[in-house]
């Protein structure tokens, strides 16, 4: 086997702006120190720990019983994408033709589609930081800028129409905006989102890509809007994004879709004919069952995460230096540890970063989390409580012994 490193300059110049996802490769260390021995939680990973509903999985089965394993229509099969059509305005009252969906192999592929068949060298996108990982490296790829304007812990790391205003250039092209949002779980209610609404329709160069991943992950009574929704004069400048992975418990089925302007549908279209060709047809039949079957388990799910980031949330608060802030969806809290930079862990190691902060907590308690400086905001963490509640339990108790111990 070969280990001889490739010259840089072999690689492209895309490639090198990049950086591998923080997410995956902390995922990717727990999982190596568990198969060596060592006892590890892992609150790094971002997906439901349920498995997915008997009737997705008896859809699927019957699907490829029924020979449905065929090449698809590169935006879907048609059965998906009224599906879709019917979910959006079923549950988001927005009208899109079947013509104007399209299906992908996961969330993170609709995005990459709709960066790579817009951006410009030179072209920028907002991000507002804390953001999901592969947002910015994705816009590095297609050549952009991503312009990441920070939001504060005080304003429930909610994007402020001002610090929009201030962000917005000439070469502005994309806002993208997450909500319920990984890392923090915020959610911008309709007024919020019409606030920001306010500020875009003064800029009708910049569309807005909406991630809505985690939409019916929402606790406490909050309502969720998404922005086409809340400010209907975005309509036709938005690209409305969804997906199976988190509130049906199928993120491996990988299936991502959205809802746009023709124009961007068949432009998207026109760049996956040539990478990914179409989403698996299993998944497919699968994600068809999801949208249009029974959604009783939905509330199920939703309370089980409201109990855990409530449990989550009261532990962490308990712990010396931590600030956590209640979300109101995902599954996910971003506490600061700003109040223990420039301790000394019992190892030596001075805690000047979010990163030593994680790696430490790693090394002497198993406990595994991701670094905010990841996300663009330190001095920060993410933890997913999207496991059991006994291993949670255990994983605080843990943290706030590893804050009690430093000095």
């Amino acid at each position: 086997m070969s280990t001889t490193p490739l010259p840089k300059s072999f690689l492209s110049d895309s490639l090198n702006r990049i950086q591998p996802s923080p997410t995956i490769a902390a995922s990717q260390r727990a999982r190596a120190l568990t198969a060596a021995g060592r006892d590890v939680i892992n609150l790094g990973v971002g997906e439901p720990d349920f498995d997915t509903p008997a009737n997705i999985k008896d859809a699927a089965i019957a699907a490829i019983k029924r020979g449905e394993t065929k090449y698809t229509d590169v935006a879907g099969i048609p059965e998906l994408r009224k599906a879709i059509a019917g979910k959006f305005k079923r549950e988001n009252d927005l009208d899109y033709a079947m013509e104007q969906t399209f299906v992908a192999p996961g969330g993170k592929a609709i995005v990459y589609n709709a960066l790579m068949a817009t951006v410009n060298a030179g072209d920028e996108v907002i991000v507002p930081a804390p953001y999901w990982v592969s947002y910015p490296d994705i816009v590095l790829l297609g050549g952009g800028k991503p312009v990441m304007p920070k939001t504060r812990l005080e304003d429930g790391f909610k994007l402020k129409p001002d610090t929009l205003a201030s962000a917005i250039t000439p070469k502005t092209k994309w806002l993208i905006l997450n909500q319920p949002c990984n890392p923090t779980g915020a959610c911008y209610t309709r007024e919020e989102l019409q606030a920001l609404g306010e500020v875009l329709l003064k800029h009708p160069h910049v569309w807005v890509l909406t991630d809505d991943m985690y939409e019916h992950l929402v606790y406490g009574g909050f309502r969720f809007h998404t922005i086409a929704q809340a400010v209907p004069a975005l309509y036709e400048r938005t690209l409305t994004m969804n997906g199976v992975s988190k509130a049906y418990a199928m993120t491996g089925w990988r299936i991502g879709y959205c809802g746009g302007p023709v124009a961007l549908i068949k432009a998207m279209t026109k760049l996956q004919s040539q990478s990914a060709s179409n989403a698996s047809s299993i998944s497919q039949w699968a994600s068809v069952e999801a949208l249009d079957g029974p959604q009783d388990f939905i509330p199920k799910f939703q309370k089980v995460f409201e109990e855990r980031r409530d449990l989550v949330v009261a532990m962490l608060n308990q712990a010396r230096g931590i600030e956590c802030a209640k979300p109101e969806g995902a599954f996910y809290v971003y506490p600061s540890i700003a109040g223990l930079i420039g301790k000394t862990a019992p190892s030596g190691k001075t805690i000047a970063t979010d990163d030593d902060f994680v790696n430490e907590l790693l090394e002497s308690e198993g406990v595994a989390a991701v670094h905010g400086e990841a996300f663009g905001l330190s001095p920060f963490f993410r933890v997913s409580y999207a496991t059991s509640n006994a291993a949670l339990e255990e994983a605080c108790r843990r943290i706030q012994r590893f804050c009690g111990n430093l000095r």
